[in-house]
């Protein structure tokens, strides 16, 4: 049984700061953040989770099946993560490329706190404690100083590119001729940027990664050594009793910093006929997996290719609901949807293979999904995009960007979009 207790509080990022440094005690964080971005079929301005009294971490082998059972088994609150090489459980597909994080393929945990923020109020959800233990907490958070937080740290990092200028442009050349020969018709090809021997501030890092993106899905993700800081605009799949809405994006313009000429870009991106057709595909295969779990007749297109604006860029979303058995399993509903198909290209699983082949890292947590499961069986998880990974122990860090290649592309320009999108993640590393 979890004990309850509700406070009202004032939004404001010293709060938010002082709840993350609180955190920092734990071996197991997951912080999520939707920054008061409206957007439709949100349920919480923020979610806190710390402190596992239980949890599971595996490799791909029959990870969506131990999934399955410990949700089934616990019926509580779990957070964790789901990197992109779940894959190979569902497929015959295989991960070779270099891997230099080393993070396990699945790692969820069941906590005992959960704090659960509205507008203005939070809820406290304990396991096994007391109320006095929550008030205890409640004003220890409140009184804690962040002054050295807020003070700006500067790094001596230096971003390395895995896949070199030349190679990239070769690598997109040789995607083009698959597209021509008909063994794909769209690919997300990704590069990764990284460096060695680097010691950050998670949490500062974090937190300057936020504050020039401000996402609707944004993530402080800590289990035990390895971070997750993440600055993403994607949902990936979230359940609402029958109702399972998933959100993908293609299409991508840079902001610009005079408002008429902004205006201009969203106009440009809202018309742009590559970037629409790139949406509607991945759109399409979005509603064939849904297919795969809903009620007959029920998926639909509920938003195509509206503009989102955020802080650094504006997005191409579209919105692709479903109604599904009230009995269908949670795991199931992710397993027949895994990967987000903006992550992949169309048709997915040959789009996967070519990936292999193509991509110089293992992608890991990238393009994976990091989020919760409630005690109902409802979820939420994002698209582990514009996000830097750090394994603290073996001094790694590491972002990596991509974009959708289709027969319209030119590579030029495809890189340069892959500039755009990692912009905010090298400004958070060399500040």
């Amino acid at each position: 049984m979890r004990s309850k207790r509700t406070y009202h509080y004032s939004p404001d990022d010293e709060l938010k700061l002082k709840l993350l440094k609180w955190a920092q005690q734990f071996q197991e964080v997951c912080w999520l953040d939707s920054n008061s971005y409206e957007q439709n079929h949100s349920s919480f301005q923020a979610v806190l989770a710390v402190d596992a009294i239980t949890g599971i971490k595996t490799d791909y082998h029959n990870a969506f099946e131990t999934l399955e059972e410990y949700q089934k088994v616990t019926q509580d609150w779990l957070f964790g993560y789901l990197t992109y090489d779940l894959k190979n459980d569902i497929e015959e597909l295989h991960s070779s490329n270099s891997d230099h994080l080393h993070f396990p393929d699945l790692y969820f945990f069941q906590p005992k706190k959960v704090l659960l923020f509205g507008e203005n109020t939070v809820e406290f959800h304990y396991l096994n404690m007391v109320a006095d233990e929550i008030d205890e907490d409640w004003h220890q958070i409140q009184e804690l100083d962040i002054s050295e937080e807020k003070k700006a740290t500067h790094s001596d990092i230096k971003i390395k590119l895995r896949t070199s200028k030349d190679t990239y442009f070769q690598r997109l050349r040789e995607i083009l001729e698959h597209i021509e020969k008909g063994d794909i018709y769209e690919m997300n090809y990704c590069q990764e940027f990284y460096s060695e021997g680097a010691a950050i501030d998670p949490l500062k890092t974090f937190m300057h990664l936020n504050d020039i993106s401000l996402p609707p899905f944004a993530t402080f993700i800590k289990l035990d050594a390895h971070y997750a800081l993440c600055a993403s605009p994607e949902r990936y799949v979230k359940r609402t009793g029958s109702e399972v809405i998933s959100q993908p994006i293609k299409g991508t313009a840079k902001r610009l910093d005079d408002r008429e000429e902004d205006a201009q870009m969203i106009e440009r991106l809202r018309n742009d006929p590559k970037e629409r057709s790139e949406n509607i595909m991945i759109t399409d295969l979005v509603r064939n997996d849904l297919s795969r779990v809903a009620k007959k007749g029920t998926v639909e297109v509920e938003e195509l290719c509206a503009i989102y604006t955020f802080e650094q860029v504006h997005q191409m979303i579209s919105t692709v609901r479903c109604t599904v058995e009230e009995d269908i399993s949670p795991v199931s509903i992710i397993k027949n949807t895994f990967p987000m198909g903006s992550m992949t290209g169309a048709p997915k699983v040959s789009a996967m293979k070519i990936i292999e082949a193509k991509e110089d890292a293992k992608r890991g947590l990238y393009s994976g999904a990091v989020g919760y499961f409630r005690p109902n069986g409802d979820f939420d998880f994002n698209v582990v995009i514009r996000s830097i990974l750090y394994n603290e122990m073996e001094e790694y860090v590491s972002y990596s960007v991509g974009g959708a290649i289709t027969a319209k592309s030119i590579p030029e320009q495809e890189y340069e979009e892959c500039l755009i999108k990692a912009k905010a993640m090298r400004e958070a590393l060399e500040k």
